[in-house]
């Protein structure tokens, strides 16, 4: 059955074009869903028949219309679109459906963790020698600065910031003594220095991204099957968005790389994950009662096929985390059966 739905899925999406620049704050989504299937389906907007539109989403004034046919989705991207005068002033952009559709995106660093360990201007420096894609407002006193580009320049960015963690960690580890400098590193990094076990020291330590590895661990098969093929055994904490990885040879001074060659492998892995998988948030907190169950019931019902998707339930929320065509078919089947059910 999951096989069938990801083919039914991959041909959805073909079909499908993101929309952004609609009004935020609209007293109506059902009004301005109709009059997006409206626009989509005018002539004179180079539109066609509309087989769904997807609004609200979790990204504020963002929506996905999901069209009959492939050349109708080819053919609004290439003209300009604005929405009825009754929803004021709105210039659309619209583009195909994917990860590398979101051009523009904006993010608040806050660097200060860093401070204790490095001079934070020339943390800057380098990540804008790294990614120069990336546009940098002037660093803030309190070390927090924004940060605007593409997605993915955005998710490299991330990357970048998770592996000057782990090399400061390893760099303290190597230097601990009584005088050394892991007694000056901030609060920040003494937890996560912390998180490493004792009966692990010796051993090798990564640090991931937490929803990368939860995917990792428990969806792809590949990090259990590395961890039996080379005899290591690993240890991990989470720690909010970042989860530490502990690994080490079973069997002491024999064969001492493998520990460092499994790092090695979960590297490049979770690496090429990161660009694959995309994330959807159901929201619970604020809710009825009757509301929260329908979205969990649901989630559970559509997670039962398709089963390379992750589903965290959490009490506030609830995550989806897989491929991009997964998790716009999850997240489909979840709004029809909540709605048939609050209706």
């Amino acid at each position: 059955m999951a096989s069938v739905l990801k083919v039914r899925e991959s041909k959805a999406s073909e079909r499908t074009i993101v929309v952004t620049g609609l009004p935020v704050g609209f007293v109506n989504d059902q009004l301005l869903t109709t009059l997006l299937k409206i626009h989509f389906q005018d002539i004179e907007n180079k539109g066609g028949v509309v087989e769904d539109v997807m609004y609200p989403t979790r990204t504020k004034g963002v929506a996905y219309v999901t069209f009959k046919e492939k050349a109708v989705a080819e053919n609004v991207v290439r003209k300009k679109h604005c929405l009825a005068e009754k929803v004021g002033p709105a210039q659309l952009t619209v583009s195909h459906f994917g990860e590398k559709v979101f051009s523009s995106v904006h993010a608040v660093l806050d660097l200060s963790v860093f401070r204790s360990q490095v001079r934070l201007e020339n943390l800057v420096m380098d990540l804008k020698r790294e990614i120069s894609t990336l546009g940098f407002s002037p660093l803030g006193p309190n070390g927090r600065i924004s940060v605007q580009g593409s997605f993915l320049a955005i998710k490299k960015l991330k990357e970048l910031l998770l592996l000057k963690v782990s090399s400061l960690l390893e760099k303290n580890r190597s230097a601990q003594s009584p005088r050394g400098s892991m007694q000056r590193s901030s609060h920040s990094l003494k937890s996560l220095g912390s998180s490493i076990p004792e009966t692990l020291r010796s051993g090798e330590s990564l640090v991931l991204d937490t929803d990368v590895f939860l995917y990792l661990k428990n969806k792809s098969g590949f990090y259990e099957s590395t961890l039996k093929k080379f005899h290591v055994q690993c240890q991990e904490r989470v720690d909010g968005d970042i989860t530490t990885v502990c690994i080490k040879n079973v069997q002491d001074r024999s064969q001492p790389n493998k520990a460092k060659q499994v790092k090695e492998l979960i590297e490049k892995y979770s690496h090429a994950l990161s660009f694959e998988l995309r994330k959807e948030t159901f929201i619970l907190e604020g809710k009825e009662h009757r509301e929260k169950r329908n979205i969990k019931l649901a989630c559970e019902q559509v997670s039962s096929r398709c089963l390379q998707v992750l589903v965290n339930f959490y009490e506030t929320h609830i995550d989806v985390i897989g491929s991009s065509s997964d998790i716009y078919l999850f997240k489909k089947e979840v709004m029809k059966l909540t709605r048939q059910k609050v209706r």
